[in-house]
């Protein structure tokens, strides 16, 4: 079984052109040797120390030093609070690792962590070439495609931010959601060099079944709030089966059965990765947590409308003598965010609009720019055109893609409508947009690419008849 998952991410699976691995090699190479030279020559390992070096991972710093010091999984802000789960555990333990080999909060943790956001981010690439070779045919046309689009992410400079600048696990879950994306397309048959029978798509394949559950777990212990896509990726990926199922046969129970064979071994690998932290959670905390215990607090920042719908994060208890976190420490996390979240709720019932609004303005947020005041006028302006370029030219490409019924194209727009829903009405920054941020790089290659064949501008169209 290691030997089949071994080869299903060799760039070079189902492609039989040496050629073509050496050169997915080289833009893997390329695009993290780029992030490693920009994090040593810019220093950005260098990370400020005010606040006790509160910006050096901000909360999952604050739990890797308390794990790196055998403090065990507490104390997220500027303050000893206790046991917590406010961030899901895969990062914090990750980062708790480097600092337990090369110091808690040093340069050389700094660069190393970077360094290793790095090779998520470029490996991130090879990803991409999958999804956009298998969505768009294994033409010469689709594979300009997939090319454009891995060499697009390994250099372009807002690809490669989160990986050199941010201590936290934006590189590491985009990684991890762009390959459940490459696996989701090879269980529904998509880019099969042999295609599936639709009445067969499900028959149990082992191996890419629990690697799908695998992926979505380690996601689940990266970033949560991605597993509201859940439910649609396992839908669109059964959905030609279920279909199926609904011819009348005298074999209709034992086909139920065997199409649900692999998305029950999925689930079962799902929950053998989550359930170590869900059991420690309620060991802890003598409460049912699935990931993440900071909901209310979070949304009752939503609901403080002079924000404006922007996430300033003034009733987080970051600050140690803040009345916030004293409030915090003393209720201790779950009670507190309960009362934030009876409070939240509260204040969404006095004021329906206000909130309406606000989420209004989230959805302008996520995709035209989060407002970004500590930079100079010009540069906030050459941000907030490259973020919102490829929000509409992605948008524009995923529209082209249903309307030519590319294969993926529904999942595409599933990933686009549901992953954001809930930042909308919670809270928003500009990363929580760089997850979905390769499929963003895949369609707006895909609608430059088919630029020169719609013609919608040929002079054929507007030349005067003989």
């Amino acid at each position: 079984m290691l030997d089949r998952l071994k080869s299903f991410f060799s760039p070079a699976h189902s492609d039989s052109h040496s050629d073509e691995s050496r050169l997915l090699r080289r833009i893997f190479w390329t695009g993290f040797l780029a992030r490693v030279l920009y994090i040593t020559l810019a220093h950005t390992y260098r990370m400020k120390v005010g606040d006790d070096h509160f910006e050096f991972g901000w909360e999952m710093g604050r739990i890797a030093r308390a794990l790196a010091t055998g403090h065990g999984f507490a104390n997220p802000f500027n303050g000893q609070s206790g046991p917590t789960a406010w961030t899901p555990p895969l990062y914090p333990l990750l980062l708790a690792g480097v600092f337990r080999l090369f110091g808690v909060y040093t340069r050389a943790s700094g660069w190393v962590i970077l360094t290793i956001n790095s090779a998520f981010s470029a490996a991130t690439a090879l990803a991409i070439y999958r999804i956009a070779r298998r969505s768009f045919g294994r033409t010469s046309r689709g594979r300009s495609i997939a090319l454009w689009s891995a060499w697009l992410w390994a250099l372009y400079p807002a690809a490669m931010q989160y990986a050199v600048k941010w201590v936290w696990d934006m590189s590491c879950t985009t990684w991890l959601f762009a390959w459940a994306l490459v696996v989701a397309l090879r269980l529904r048959g998509v880019g099969d060099d042999i295609p599936t029978p639709r009445s067969s798509n499900l028959e149990p394949r082992t191996s890419p079944w629990l690697l799908f559950g695998l992926l979505w777990g380690l996601i689940a212990l990266s970033n949560s709030s991605l597993l509201t896509f859940l439910p649609a990726c396992g839908l669109w990926i059964v959905w030609p089966a279920l279909r199926g199922l609904g011819a009348p046969s005298k074999l209709r129970l034992g086909g139920i059965l065997r199409n649900l064979t692999g998305p029950a071994l999925a689930a079962i690998c799902f929950a053998a990765v989550i359930s170590p932290w869900i059991i420690r959670n309620e060991r802890v905390f003598h409460a049912f947590i699935p990931m993440r215990s900071n909901f209310g607090a979070e949304l009752y920042e939503a609901t403080i409308f002079s924000n404006d719908g922007f996430p300033w994060g003034t009733t987080l208890p970051t600050a140690e003598n803040a009345p916030e976190f004293r409030r915090y420490q003393r209720l201790g996390e779950m009670e507190f965010s309960r009362q934030q979240g009876e409070r939240a709720r509260a204040a969404i019932r006095a004021h329906p609009g206000l909130f309406a609004a606000n989420a209004l303005r989230r959805v302008y947020f996520f995709w035209i720019g989060v407002p970004k005041l500590d930079t100079g006028i010009a540069v906030e302006a050459a941000r907030r055109i490259n973020f919102a370029f490829f929000s509409l030219s992605s948008w524009l490409g995923l529209a082209l893609a249903l309307r030519r019924h590319v294969p993926a194209a529904w999942l595409f727009f599933w990933a686009f409508t549901v992953i954001p829903f809930l930042y909308y009405f919670v809270t928003v920054q500009a990363r929580f947009r760089h997850p979905l941020e390769p499929v963003l790089c895949i369609l707006s290659v895909y609608l430059f690419q088919s630029a020169d064949r719609t013609r919608i501008w040929s002079r054929q169209k507007f030349a005067p008849a003989a």
